[in-house]
């Protein structure tokens, strides 16, 4: 019988304080405790109350992972955590934690690039994925078209030249009056409209797996702007109908060319935005018409999750790359990174 290392994840990067215990692949338990509907009253993440929230969180949330795991912490064989990117303040909260936890019981500690961890949800799906594979990243900071080559190794095929499509979301949420978050209120409101009102193709006509949010966005505020200004009436409802197909077309159109490009026959995502129905049902359609496999994480695993911090922990435990006690927090990881190991 293979021996199977027990991992702590331990996820802080924004308002959602999250603790996971993975067998191998397998899920024991996940926790997490979220501040969203405090911030929402802000209109968005304030960096101050989400640390202090963390700091008050953190304790219990490992502890009741490591119960609903039935597991003690002595039978831990690594912690993984979150060391960027994301606020500040909050990933120092939940790193400083795993630092004390995994000195204390004298087991390694592993640092998680929170993208890497997006990336690696998928393993926690389908307990035989294995590399190449092409995924799309879809969150609020970062969207692109990424090839693994190998659990360690990725090339970035493309990505957006400005916004994030999670960011997209949001700011087009906010022009509707929409509440925050913006993405899952603007999902259920294009339930209702159609794609009638004209919008911009991203980067039309141009090769490559790059794409803009920028004119998308602007065009939205402009017709929504153009209307009120006027006096005329319009539907909420197609207005965010027709910007989701936009937004959203476009990346399952550029991931399965990247998945042909790259002679791959599995497709995975991750990230925020791909917990969007929409977009889940798109991928699927459109990886059957392509013959491919898709492997798509629990929308709950999409978000922020301290399960994924432990899958991307499982592989670089196996790996055998741990980080030192001196490891920072770090607001800001570029993709370029993606290949660092913490």
């Amino acid at each position: 019988m293979n021996y199977a290392p027990l991992i702590l994840g331990i996820e802080s990067s924004c308002d959602e304080t999250a603790a996971a215990v993975i067998r191998g692949r397998e899920l024991l338990s996940d926790e997490i405790a979220s501040s969203a509907a405090t911030q929402a009253k802000f209109g968005g993440v304030v960096p101050e109350l989400a640390s202090r929230a963390h700091a008050e969180a953190v304790d219990e949330v490992v502890s009741r992972a490591l119960a609903a795991a039935g597991v003690k912490k002595e039978q831990l064989s690594a912690v993984a955590v979150t060391y960027g990117a994301g606020l500040l303040g909050a990933l120092l909260v939940g790193l400083s934690f795993a630092k004390g936890f995994a000195y204390g019981l004298n087991i390694p500690l592993i640092g998680v690039n929170h993208i890497r961890g997006h990336l690696a949800a998928a393993y926690l799906e389908d307990e035989t994925l294995k590399p190449p594979f092409v995924t799309l990243l879809a969150s609020g900071g970062h969207t692109a078209v990424i090839h693994t080559k190998s659990a360690l190794e990725f090339e970035v095929l493309g990505g957006t030249l400005d916004d994030a499509a999670g960011e997209a979301f949001d700011k087009v949420a906010r022009v509707l009056g929409l509440p925050y978050p913006g993405g899952p209120h603007l999902e259920r409101l294009a339930r209702e409209g159609n794609p009638v009102v004209p919008m911009p193709k991203m980067l039309k006509g141009q090769g490559g797996y790059d794409f803009s949010y920028s004119g998308l966005k602007t065009a939205v505020i402009n017709y929504v702007h153009t209307k009120e200004q006027r006096g005329e009436e319009y539907s909420k409802a197609d207005v965010a109908c027709s910007f989701q197909h936009a937004a959203l077309d476009i990346l399952v159109q550029k991931t399965v060319e990247g998945a042909k490009e790259r002679g791959v026959d599995t497709v995975t995502a991750g990230g925020g935005v791909i917990a969007n129905g929409f977009l889940r049902e798109s991928l699927q359609l459109a990886c059957a018409k392509a013959g491919l496999k898709l492997v798509l994480p629990e929308k709950k695993h999409c978000t922020d999750n301290a399960a994924m911090i432990a899958a991307e922990g499982l592989v670089q435990y196996e790996a055998g790359n741990f980080s030192p006690l001196s490891l920072n927090a770090k607001a800001s990881i570029p993709l370029s990174a993606l290949h660092e190991n913490k």
